[in-house]
């Protein structure tokens, strides 16, 4: 651990910025970034590019993180700021208040492609359309996992006001609203009577009315361990409004 001067630039005692693996004695240099010299330079050329920028406003997001990380011109966080930057970009693209998906997070997810590709562009000549696909097809995904997500949302949300409309008692409500969150290990008889701090007995009585009534469905494996999960049907016939 180290301190770092926040907001400021590499300075150039601090010798060259590389990207490296391998061993000690023979590590492998993936990328080096522009000396610590240069830096005001290269960030005046991108950040004046950046406020006047006329590509098509989702390449831009693209080049911008690109050219951003590569000149690496802080000591730490230029990952997390070229994120920032595509993110920013992507919403000044978007040209709306609100957005439902993070390109930031997606690339997060795909941490060891984000750098496969960043390692090939960032070498050879200036062409990064390989990068740019990668870019494109991953926000893509962070798209399509947003849709995911916002359905998901809707759905609980739907079958929760379903619950309060339903003949069910508050025991039976607080371990659906737990199920349908996404129950962590497998719902027993016993954990039942422990979220729900009623005896064995009141437990199974009201799994057993929940079986009857298809909000649960019992797993094949019986005896003391039995475990229950959410009826999938339950879920699914609950559209929001």
């Amino acid at each position: 651990m180290q301190r770092i001067d926040v907001g400021r630039w590499r300075p150039p005692e601090a010798g060259p910025m590389q990207v490296v693996s391998g061993p000690i004695g023979r590590e492998r240099i993936h990328f080096e970034a522009p000396a610590a010299e240069r830096l005001r330079s290269e960030m005046t050329t991108f950040l004046e590019w950046f406020s006047r920028a006329t590509d098509d406003p989702v390449l831009r997001a693209g080049i911008a993180h690109f050219w951003s990380v590569t000149i690496h011109p802080f000591k730490d966080g230029n990952s997390r700021i070229a994120r920032a930057i595509a993110d920013m970009a992507l919403a000044q693209a978007d040209g709306m208040p609100e957005r439902f998906y993070s390109m930031s997070t997606r690339i997060e997810k795909e941490r060891k492609d984000y750098y496969a590709v960043l390692e090939k562009c960032q070498k050879g000549s200036l062409d990064i359309t390989a990068w740019l696909d990668w870019f494109l097809a991953c926000l893509g995904r962070a798209i399509v996992d947003a849709e995911k997500n916002i359905e998901s949302a809707l759905r609980k949300g739907a079958f929760r006001t379903f619950l309060l409309q339903t003949d069910i008692n508050s025991r039976q409500r607080k371990v659906l609203d737990l199920l349908v969150e996404g129950f962590s290990g497998k719902l027993t008889s016993s954990k039942y009577a422990k979220i729900a701090k009623c005896s064995a007995d009141t437990a199974l009585r009201d799994i057993k009315n929940l079986l009857s009534r298809d909000f649960l469905s019992q797993e094949k494996a019986g005896g003391r361990s039995t475990a229950y999960t959410l009826q999938s049907s339950s879920l699914q016939n609950t559209h929001p409004n």
